[in-house]
């Protein structure tokens, strides 16, 4: 993470500043590039600095590995111009963004790492038994409820991209409650169930990224529509086939949607990098990839453990071998 370089609306990170107790959150507060509001509700909350890093981080690593191997593979540079424009791939940071913030501030809640959280409130499970057994549950309600309150959503009227870039965030949000669910542990005399306690649990973080992937690939492109109905502008998509063709479809609350369509990222642009030199697969995303330039063939020697053995007590002994690699990368 460079610092210069904004994921979403909440912002990007400066230098990690020093945790710990008394003016240590504080001073890592002021590091970050937020609102007014937003560093007040972070001076109120210690441990959420560091959390906010977390959830950057995740939020990067995980848009990175879902996207390595499009034209568009994610990268830091061209990120501010992206995100002035409404492509699909502005959406995804918008949806993964606030997926990565929701889902990190519920682990940090039953983690310990958030002075004004716990653990969810799970029906029957006190916090002070949930510590003992080691069943604290992921506290996604208070996350959620803090997330809206920190990035501030509000009525945002008629304008077009506020409402897409509101609707995208809470597409990342659904997108973390549709993945907890409920664990059991059982606790009795060898492992008998004499009492059985649940609570609740968020998937990994790469479900919920693959998930995203999966519905940025059908994501909706939208513009803006009057609804007499509710006195008010919202989006809609492509015409419905049928009986109501001449309605315009509502998105769903789980398509991100975007209002532009993207460019090729085939060439170095203020969007990208290009794909001039990237890696791909001749049987997989060479052609697509390399936009019909062609890819260049380079044969490399790789090192590798091999052989390997566990010697008492309490290591592996390998060798190293060498294999042929054929590289394929994208001509300029």
């Amino acid at each position: 993470l460079t610092g210069k370089e904004a994921l979403s609306h909440f912002p990007s990170l400066g230098a990690p500043g020093g945790s710990g107790p008394g003016k240590g959150h504080v001073k890592q507060c002021e590091l970050l590039q937020l609102s007014r509001k937003q560093k007040r509700l972070c001076r109120r909350e210690p441990g959420l600095a560091e959390t906010l890093r977390d959830a950057i981080r995740l939020g990067i690593l995980e848009c990175q590995f879902q996207f390595r191997s499009e034209r568009w593979n994610c990268s830091l540079e061209g990120r501010p111009s992206l995100l002035k424009r409404g492509f699909k791939e502005t959406a995804f940071l918008y949806a993964v963004s606030s997926a990565a913030l929701t889902h990190s501030l519920a682990r940090a809640c039953s983690a310990g790492r958030m002075e004004r959280c716990t653990c969810d409130d799970s029906p029957g499970l006190e916090n002070r038994k949930a510590w003992q057994w080691g069943v604290c549950g992921d506290n996604l309600k208070y996350s959620t409820k803090f997330l809206k309150k920190f990035l501030g959503q509000k009525r945002i009227g008629k304008d077009l991209r506020a409402k897409v870039d509101i609707h995208n965030t809470n597409v990342g949000i659904k997108a973390v409650k549709n993945g907890l669910k409920t664990t059991c542990k059982c606790h009795g005399v060898s492992g008998s169930c004499a009492v059985r306690t649940c609570w609740k649990q968020l998937s990994p973080f790469h479900e919920i990224g693959r998930l995203l992937k999966l519905r940025y690939d059908d994501a909706v492109k939208v513009f803006s529509t009057s609804n007499d109905a509710v006195g008010h502008s919202e989006l809609a998509g492509p015409h419905r086939h049928g009986p109501s063709a001449r309605q315009p479809a509502l998105p769903r609350p789980t398509d991100p949607v975007y209002v532009e369509d993207s460019p090729s990222f085939c060439r170095p642009s203020k969007y990208s990098l290009g794909t001039a030199g990237r890696t791909c697969s001749r049987e997989g995303n060479c052609d697509s990839m390399c936009c019909g330039r062609g890819y260049n063939t380079q044969s490399r020697l790789v090192t590798f453990s091999c052989h390997c053995q566990v010697q008492w007590c309490c290591y592996v002994e390998c060798q190293q071998c060498m294999q042929e690699e054929v590289v394929y990368s994208c001509k300029q």
